[in-house]
């Protein structure tokens, strides 16, 4: 599995051991040794040393287990731009820029990203090209069922999908191997001076009178300092709750209605898993490796072992050949948590857990998805990977990033589980704690939801969308 990898990728890294005493005081405390607790160190220390108004020896990274031994560890790693809303579609500009800048670093492959789409998303994705195209973002937009097949065929010879009007192909983006990446990030913090503390537990927070935060608790000690970034994952919620966060906000729908009572906090379960085949098999028929392939259809989906229908709704899929996981790895619509948020059990967290890793029905799904797309994943039912897999994401009330600042010096960086790809909000983050506030982050501060300021929704099956 993708979080199996250990320190050993490290190399030369100097991260604490939890045995080591706490330190009393540092000036920015980072919770989170994920894709934004990294990523954000990396960029303040760097910040700070090339104003002089410090350095990476200012700043603590603390996880309670490891380096990414979260979300970040087990992502499929899919680095896109295929947003519907704007605001998240000049953010991911942003963030692949940043892939791109050290794609060896961050084990990053530039292969492009396909979405494949049927008649109802016609229009959303038309928008998302004709969008794309007024920032600069490199894509070309294919349109009608015959044209589309042409057009897949002519990558894939074996391309069967059928009802597929619209194919929106991006020459950027693509997949990273999430582990290795993270500890790509970690290297560049550590040569920044960042410190980065593993196995401590934050288990509260100590406030002054004016409400801001002067210590970090945890099972291990207290820590005091002057500011506090939260990039906590699936975790952001027990932080809230510790903060003293509302569980329940008033959102200003497009109705121009407040709507009160509504849950800061939904858990959805991610269904993702691999193939046990060799991950050469996606080859195109020029004999390179593909894009990332995200297909969404209306058209029935039959089982590839017994021809039973599995849905006649709309249904999605993604895949990628991806030799880190060994295999073609990918994953399919994750579904609502129904238990309440705050009975939600996250850990242990994803493979480790009993209760959100996928089962038969995924496997029987998405292996049936792929041989709807593709001849050659037909009768490969056999040989999906009987490994546990999947996880469990936070999404926030409207399912989109909140970065913002709370309790006047914590920085709380809740992705809405839109996180891995998103590597470039460390960098904005950093800034903004330096008083360069960047217009990529305003459509995602917490006063949207009551200021009915929300990000529009497309006819996509996921969430993220």
């Amino acid at each position: 599995m993708a979080g199996a990898a250990g320190p050993g990728l490290l190399q030369g890294c100097c991260f604490w051991e939890s045995s080591m005493a706490l330190p009393s005081h540092v000036k920015y405390v980072i919770v989170g040794a994920g894709i934004h607790g990294l990523s954000t160190a990396w960029h303040l220390g760097e910040n700070l040393r090339k104003s002089g108004k410090g350095s990476g020896k200012d700043i603590l990274i603390i996880d309670k287990t490891s380096i990414a031994a979260g979300a970040s560890g087990i992502a499929c790693g899919v680095v896109r731009n295929n947003y519907f809303q704007p605001a998240m579609r000049r953010l991911m500009a942003h963030s692949v820029s940043v892939w791109e800048s050290d794609p060896e670093a961050f084990s990053y492959h530039p292969v492009g990203y396909m979405q494949i789409s049927p008649e109802v998303m016609h229009q959303d994705v038309a928008s998302i090209y004709s969008q794309q195209k007024e920032i600069g973002y490199p894509s070309t937009f294919i349109e009608g069922e015959k044209d589309c097949m042409k057009y897949m065929q002519g990558l894939f010879h074996d391309w069967q999908a059928k009802g597929i009007t619209s194919v929106l192909h991006e020459k950027k983006g693509g997949y990273a191997n999430n582990t290795r990446s993270m500890y790509g990030l970690a290297k560049k913090a550590e040569a920044e001076d960042v410190r980065i503390l593993t196995g401590v537990k934050v288990t509260g927070f100590d406030k002054d009178a004016s409400g801001a935060v002067k210590a970090v608790v945890t099972d291990k000690g207290k820590i005091g300092c002057d500011q506090v970034i939260i990039g906590a994952g699936p975790w952001v919620k027990q932080v809230w709750d510790m903060l003293e966060l509302p569980k329940e906000i008033s959102i200003k729908g497009r109705d121009g209605k407040l709507h009160d009572g509504v849950p800061m906090w939904t858990f959805w379960s991610l269904q993702e898993g691999t193939l046990g085949v060799d991950p050469q098999l996606q080859r195109t028929n020029d004999g390179k490796m593909p894009p990332v392939i995200h297909v969404d259809t209306d058209a029935p989906l039959y089982s590839d072992v017994d021809k039973s229908l599995i849905t006649d709704k709309l249904w999605g899929i993604y895949y990628k050949p991806d030799f880190h996981f060994g295999g073609i790895q990918g994953g399919a619509m994750p579904f609502k948590v129904k238990t309440a948020p705050e009975k939600v059990k996250i850990d242990p967290y994803g493979p480790d857990s009993p209760d959100f890793i996928v089962g038969d029905d995924f496997a029987h799904m998405w292996v049936s998805a792929l041989a709807f797309c593709q001849k050659r994943f037909e009768g490969t039912m056999p040989k999906y990977k009987k490994e546990p897999s999947g996880g469990i994401g936070s999404f926030t009330a409207d399912s989109f990033p909140v970065f913002d600042r709370f309790c006047q010096n914590v920085y709380v960086i809740a992705d809405s589980n839109h996180g891995y790809k998103m590597i470039g909000v460390g960098k904005l983050v950093a800034d903004d704690i330096c008083g360069q506030e960047s217009d990529l982050l305003r459509p995602f501060r917490f006063s949207r939801f009551a200021e009915g300021k929300l990000h529009p929704t497309s006819n996509s099956p996921f969430p993220w969308s």
